[in-house]
């Protein structure tokens, strides 16, 4: 996905001095796009797509390029996936999973950590932002029943949804995104070779929260369950749900394969729903709500930003960055790779990861040919940093702002400090173990 030979974009001008001129105003635009899209976080779409026309024009990317430049397996899983995710949604089946979970829970503690690991397994298959759109509310209806603050729990599922989005293929717009940067298959993110993969960092991290969480919510004894019992009529998301994640890890297995396979698989069992539930409802109503809950924005953002890397690739900006970062690694692998887990953490704490990742992905590529070390290394400390990360701060990740937003019309504003409370101890229990966990096993 971000790996350019020379052979397939080379420089439009051979003139050595403007070749100079046209990778100074590449850099200058890429950094003024970043800037603007931290300025104006709703505009990311716009601004990436305005950052990619100016470098098409200014022939930094040339238009014969564009269409290669962008990966369209990665924006076809996504948009796959969110079709299958809303139809999911919409049958009620993860509610009737969370009643279970209630009526297993002897105590608010226990219904917290509960709930808290729910959200993170439905996670690993579903967007965060949709995760939280589905437990949360659940988490708030025991809440109010039971007259305590919602605000802890919320916080708890918000931050467990993005724990275990970097578990699987299709868990997070990034692991789609490391997948296409280092070759990927479904099972690859269990099982790399010959090795345990990033899924069992990511689950190893997870599970060393439930202490924090016993620890933090020790008092919170009262007894609690389910009152309502959710009614799923309509199966056939369900079997869509599973059944594409079964379809992906059977392509795992299949060589030599087209590289848009698994965006083909998600959008067939995509269309497969939509079709089925114009059938069951005679009418197209199902159809129309499940198109319009796609994350449009994002897809345009990834689109934009396909072609801004194509181009600064082109122009030899991401060599150079890797060489600069060996440079100041100073050739100390662990050094580097701390650097980049932690600083991953520190950036997306207040920054989308989504760009950060899309930018970082080749740059990591080209730095471990630069110091002949295992890409994977560098790749999951990236995934662990900047998928994590994000849990420290309220608007470090988009389902931590969809929590806050639940909770805030609730009645109830969470600052800064009341979210760092639970957020810092979450991240870094679950960062340094999968911190470790990486390191010895792909060092």
């Amino acid at each position: 996905m971000f790996s350019f030979s020379g052979e397939n974009f080379c420089p439009v001008t051979t003139n050595q001095e403007e070749f100079f001129v046209l990778k100074t105003i590449a850099i200058i635009l890429f950094v003024l796009m970043y800037v603007l899209m931290v300025l104006l976080p709703k505009r990311r779409a716009i601004v990436a797509l305005c950052t990619a026309a100016i470098f098409i024009v200014l022939g930094i990317l040339p238009l014969g390029q564009v269409f290669w430049a962008i990966d369209w397996n990665v924006l076809l899983m996504i948009f796959g996936t969110m079709v299958i995710v809303d139809y999911f949604i919409e049958s009620k089946m993860p509610n009737l999973i969370a009643e279970k979970l209630l009526d297993a829970a002897p105590n608010v503690m226990w219904v917290t950590i509960f709930m808290s690991l729910f959200s993170g397994i439905i996670s690993a298959f579903i967007d965060n932002v949709a995760t939280v759109l589905m437990v949360a509310p659940v988490g708030l209806a025991i809440c109010k029943k039971l007259k305590i603050s919602p605000v802890s729990m919320i916080i708890c599922i918000a931050v467990s949804s993005n724990l275990q989005g970097a578990a699987t293929l299709v868990g997070d717009t990034t692991s789609i995104m490391l997948a296409a940067a280092a070759g990927m298959d479904f099972n690859d993110f269990f099982w790399m070779m010959g090795k345990p993969g990033i899924f069992f960092a990511v689950e190893l991290g997870a599970l060393a929260t439930v202490p924090i969480m016993m620890y933090m919510f020790r008092n919170e004894k009262e007894p609690v369950s389910a009152d309502t019992k959710t009614k799923v009529t309509d199966y056939v998301p369900t079997i869509m749900m599973l059944g594409h994640v079964v379809l992906l890890i059977m392509a795992s297995f299949v060589k030599d394969k087209p590289e848009i396979t698994n965006g083909v698989i998600c959008m067939v069992c995509g269309i497969i729903n939509i079709v089925w539930e114009i059938i069951l409802s005679k009418g197209t109503e199902s159809m129309w709500h499940s198109l319009k809950a796609i994350d449009y924005d994002t897809m345009l953002l990834l689109a934009g930003l396909f072609c801004v890397i194509a181009g600064i690739t082109n122009v030899g900006v991401i060599d150079e960055l890797a060489q600069i970062i060996a440079d100041a690694g100073k050739g100390n692998v662990f050094l580097l790779y701390t650097v980049i887990v932690f600083g991953s953490i520190a950036i997306s704490a207040f920054i989308d990861n989504i760009p950060y990742v899309a930018t970082m992905l080749p740059v990591l590529g080209s730095l471990s040919v630069v110091m002949n070390v295992n890409p994977l290394l560098l790749y999951y400390g990236l995934l662990i940093g900047a998928t994590l990360g994000g849990n420290l701060t309220p608007i470090g990740a988009s389902a931590n702002i969809a929590g806050v937003g639940m909770l805030r019309k609730e009645g109830y504003e969470v600052s800064f400090s009341d979210f760092m409370k639970i957020g810092v101890p979450f991240t870094m229990t679950a960062v340094i173990v999968g911190y470790a966990f990486i390191w010895v096993f792909y060092s």
